[in-house]
């Protein structure tokens, strides 16, 4: 056996040595430490030891890593929300909503990271169908209506979330609200007043914003 045939060998005992699992994990550890740039393929190998095509076995490229990560996200979610599947429609979606928001949280930039990723266990795809069963069945929604109401409550999410981790993730004077009051002086008190309604805690606004969503929703459904 060449040298060539037993690095293969080699590299391949040690790619099955390492799980998809550890693999995720040190992803999300490296997402944590350096945000989405610092994520690759080549970084993440390094945090558990060994050199990138190691990882070739369960992980082809970036995108294949972040399909992943956000695949064990949305498990995370679907555990959170196990035994749920009573609720009615619009208590499901303020539910799923918030689990939603606080997983992205969990993670430096989580909302960018993980939003439009393929989920690639369908055991987590199958997780929806009590939802759904139940929102078409017991409350007569058409299946075309949930899942618009479950794609546009997600959409929410991310962008919110996606805003509310860029601020609180830049350097304090990036979104500095006296910058912005003395860059518009005192000819635009309204646009002023508006910028400060946008400081303090997200919580509450994503909360409002939220109701105002699902109004819009009911609006269609029960309407």
């Amino acid at each position: 056996m060449g040298r060539s045939s037993l690095n293969i060998v080699k590299l391949s005992s040690v790619a099955k040595g390492i799980t998809k699992a550890a693999i995720v994990q040190a992803a999300l550890d490296r997402l944590d430490e350096a945000g989405i740039e610092g994520v690759t393929v080549r970084a993440v190998a390094e945090r558990l030891g060994v050199r990138a095509p190691a990882l070739y076995w369960h992980i082809r490229d970036k995108q294949t890593l972040l399909d992943e990560m956000g695949t064990e996200i949305e498990r995370r979610v679907v555990t959170r929300l196990r035994g749920r599947g009573d609720l009615g429609w619009r208590e499901g979606l303020t539910t799923y909503a918030n689990v939603l928001r606080a997983e992205y949280l969990a993670h430096r930039d989580g909302a960018r990271a993980f939003s439009g990723t393929r989920i690639t266990d369908p055991e987590i795809l199958k997780a929806q169908e009590p939802w759904i069963r139940s929102w078409t069945e017991a409350s007569g929604i058409p299946i075309e209506m949930v899942a618009t109401a479950g794609e546009l409550v997600t959409a929410f999410v991310v962008g919110f979330v996606i805003e509310e981790q860029e601020r609180a993730q830049s350097g304090p004077d990036r979104y500095s609200i006296e910058a912005r009051d003395a860059a518009l002086g005192d000819d635009a008190p309204a646009t002023a007043a508006a910028g400060h309604a946008r400081v303090g805690d997200a919580g509450p606004r994503f909360a409002l914003q939220l109701e105002i969503v699902l109004d819009g929703l009911a609006a269609r459904i029960e309407g």
